[in-house]
């Protein structure tokens, strides 16, 4: 009977530190996001000096409501049942002519439903560094969580976490369908990976994904229109001032049908080094007169998208010279490359490649499991 008593008070104390943790208040109906916030998180000193002006909605940062991330009963998302038998090497993955990582990028984007339950979420003021880097779930290298999602599991998203979050995977999911270490790419440690991660958020003047991947010794800038192949990863400049990083698919040509809708946009600009549109020696054979394939006029893509798709989709753009208003994609921005086959890598100096500390790479500081959610 005592011990009875005893688990009972135990219980019930979990319980009240449960919904302490869980949040205190309700926002309005007018705070709602891409990404649902339906309780507010219990306030801290810095939410409190950092209230909205009024009539302001309050950020997102100050009104989610903590939630354990959404898995099944095995312990996967949406996307990870996609690809699970690939990362049991029960489907294997057929690699293309140069060995590239290109395949198993297409493989992994095709994993992400497009019903709306990926959203967009970018938050600019205040930053969310510490607790959000853009990508639908945590991702792991080394024991360590390199990108963090956001802590109310609601697989929100942005461009360029979401792209490096698929570079992650496919590159874990080629070690595995080769025998490798799944944690190993080209002998790169946590700090080297958090390091090409702000390179590929453009945290610095010249950075791009290119810049990581490059740098690391992981492939190759592409310069030539004509080379570039689905399953590349670029960003460009806009006009208005923005930019957008993405998985190329195919391009937009002057002799072919466009899409009715238009889904290119000015993503945030704070995260763009505008200037990479000031000309960047790209080769585009497209451009000529008289090209047999016709000229390129802008590309299509897959992303995290801000409009069109408005989270995990594909998109696409015309370059601002082929626009009658002279807005959309800087032809000369574009920062493309490519993955290239583990056998190609190549050695890289540290001393080599800028270091970037715009932020820390933070470790979630509690895992609180509730009880699951019944099917159905």
């Amino acid at each position: 009977m005592f011990r009875s008593t005893l688990r009972l008070l135990w219980i019930c104390w979990l319980v009240a530190i449960g919904f302490g943790l869980s949040g205190c208040q309700t926002p309005p109906a007018s705070t709602t996001t891409l990404c649902p916030a339906p309780d507010a998180a219990c306030a801290t000193p810095l939410a409190a000096a950092t209230q909205p002006a009024p009539g302001k909605p309050p950020a997102k940062r100050y009104t989610y409501t903590p939630r354990v991330y959404p898995v099944d009963e095995r312990g996967f998302s949406p996307a990870d049942k996609v690809l699970a038998k690939a990362f049991a090497r029960e489907e294997m993955i057929a690699d293309d002519d140069e060995g590239s990582l290109n395949p198993y990028v297409m493989k992994v984007i095709s994993a992400f439903p497009l019903d709306g339950s990926y959203p967009y979420h970018c938050g600019w003021t205040p930053r969310e560094y510490d607790i959000y880097n853009g990508v639908t779930q945590d991702l792991w290298y080394k024991g360590l969580i390199v990108a963090k999602a956001y802590p109310d599991g609601s697989r929100c998203s942005y461009c360029c976490g979401f792209t490096f979050e698929v570079f992650v995977r496919a590159m874990k999911l080629r070690n595995v369908q080769k025998g490798l270490d799944p944690d190993d790419f080209n002998g790169m440690t946590f700090g080297d990976l958090f390091n090409l991660l702000q390179l590929w958020y453009i945290e610095g003047p010249g950075d791009c994904e290119q810049r990581g991947i490059v740098g690391y010794g992981l492939g190759r800038a592409i310069s030539d229109f004509e080379q570039v192949k689905p399953g590349d990863f670029l960003s460009y400049s806009t006009t208005p001032a923005g930019g957008h990083s993405v998985i190329f698919i195919d391009w937009l040509r002057e002799s072919e049908p466009e899409a009715p809708a238009r889904l290119s946009e000015p993503e945030a600009p704070a995260r763009e080094d505008t200037s990479r549109g000031s000309g960047t020696g790209v080769r585009d054979p497209g451009q000529q007169a008289g090209s047999a394939k016709g000229k390129i006029v802008g590309l299509k893509y897959f992303s995290s998208n801000l409009s069109g798709s408005k989270g995990v989709g594909y998109g696409q753009g015309r370059f601002s010279d082929s626009n009658p208003s002279g807005k959309g994609l800087l032809r000369k921005s574009l920062r493309i490359a490519r993955v290239g086959a583990v056998k190609d890598y190549k050695p890289f100096n540290r001393l080599d490649i800028p270091q970037r500390n715009a932020y820390l790479p933070t470790q979630p500081q509690r895992i609180v499991y509730l009880p699951a959610t019944r099917p159905g």
